[in-house]
């Protein structure tokens, strides 16, 4: 059997037995973040209302805030880290913002950020993990598309990298989590355009 078609075998057994239990467990993680909240939330409560022992989600993670991190990574912001490479700053940052966007229009985002944010502000294994797992992927795809730029020649060498990539990720995110306004194409597109033009004018 090549390795492609290992690859491609279906999962039996113990493996999805496995995914199984990891399935009941993320359900029950995000019904109890939900629920009672961060601070409230416990491994034994998730692990009761999933229908496992406490065994099975410490074979999986060392922590409630390591739990966390993982899950919303790979339920809710799946998709990156991809970084767009057109060639064009333009449409890399037309591509990156559509990517951004459906992460975060997330039903389940929309429930639970406000009150993973204010738990930590004031718990640092959190926010190590929410840094690690969710916003540490999005700036380096944000850096390396602005530094790609900078390399081509359509912005210019002096550009703060850190200032770049903050206008290009919080503008969209205060209006989708905070505002709760409308993100559609249209609002993209001019976004898109507000935001190459501020980094153009951010160094003269």
């Amino acid at each position: 059997m090549t390795e492609q078609q290992k690859k491609e075998r279906p999962a039996t057994g113990g493996a999805v037995l496995r995914q199984r239990v990891t399935d009941a467990i993320t359900e029950a993680a995000f019904a109890e973040l939900a629920e009672t909240g961060y601070a409230r939330m416990s491994m034994e409560a998730v692990a009761r209302r999933a229908g496992v022992g406490k065994a099975a989600l410490y074979r999986r993670w060392s922590s409630k805030q390591t739990m966390i991190a993982e899950l919303i990574r790979s339920k809710v912001t799946h998709t990156l880290p991809h970084t767009p490479a057109t060639g064009d700053l333009h449409s890399d940052l037309r591509e990156l913002l559509a990517t951004f966007r459906s992460q975060l229009a997330h039903p389940l985002l929309a429930r639970i950020w406000a009150g993973l944010l204010a738990e930590a502000s004031h718990d640092d294994a959190l926010a190590e993990g929410l840094h690690t797992e969710v916003t540490a992927p999005r700036r380096a795809a944000a850096r390396t598309i602005l530094q790609a730029a900078i390399d081509r020649g359509e912005l210019p060498p002096g550009l703060d990298l850190d200032l770049g990539t903050d206008l290009l990720i919080a503008p969209l995110a205060f209006r989708v989590l905070v505002l709760r306004g409308s993100s559609d194409d249209e609002y993209l597109d001019t976004l898109t355009n507000a935001i190459e033009a501020a980094l153009k004018a951010t160094v003269r």
